[in-house]
């Protein structure tokens, strides 16, 4: 086999994992990867507003809004005015939300961290070039992403509606 075919069929084998856990997650808890990552935050952080969930997962805060929109119609966040500011509205896990959190499969983001994170820093440039050098040839490195490992769609930070991002 050559190198271009062994190159393409590693790429095609990042895109499988990524549906793959996709399906996984949403058959086991009824949530997409960024919903996962907005409760993920959530946990880490405790609650916090839309604008603070949005800088946490580096989502728009449309997008963001829209995915609490759905977790809370779902009765796995609530949204609560602030005690010592009324006008601060502020998103929590309900206690529905944190037995879903306690089911989820583990992130493939989450998993890829740690195995980057145990890399030397040598290899961890390296990964990191070659990976900015996959995005350029396939031309895109100028996409707006999130710091996640699905291909589901999510609104760009950006207000050009021509491009999604994945």
């Amino acid at each position: 086999m050559d190198k271009l075919h062994e190159a393409l069929i590693s790429i095609r084998r990042i895109l499988r994992a990524s549906d793959i856990h996709a399906k996984k997650l949403g058959k086991v808890t009824g949530l997409k990867t960024s919903q996962l990552l907005v409760l993920q935050s959530l946990e880490e952080f405790g609650e916090m507003t839309v604008g603070e969930i949005a800088n946490k997962v580096n989502l728009a805060q449309a997008s963001a809004t829209a995915l609490v929109d759905k977790l809370q119609a779902m009765n796995i966040v609530l949204r609560v005015r602030g005690d010592a500011d009324k006008r601060k509205v502020f998103v929590r896990l309900t206690d529905y939300g944190r037995t879903v959190l306690d089911r989820a499969p583990m992130a493939l983001h989450d998993r890829f961290s740690d195995n980057f994170k145990a890399l030397e820093e040598w290899e961890q440039s390296f990964l990191i070039a070659a990976l900015q050098r996959v995005s350029g040839m396939m031309d895109a490195s100028d996409y707006d992403a999130a710091p996640l490992l699905d291909h589901e769609v999510i609104v760009e930070k950006s207000s050009d509606p021509s491009r999604s991002t994945h």
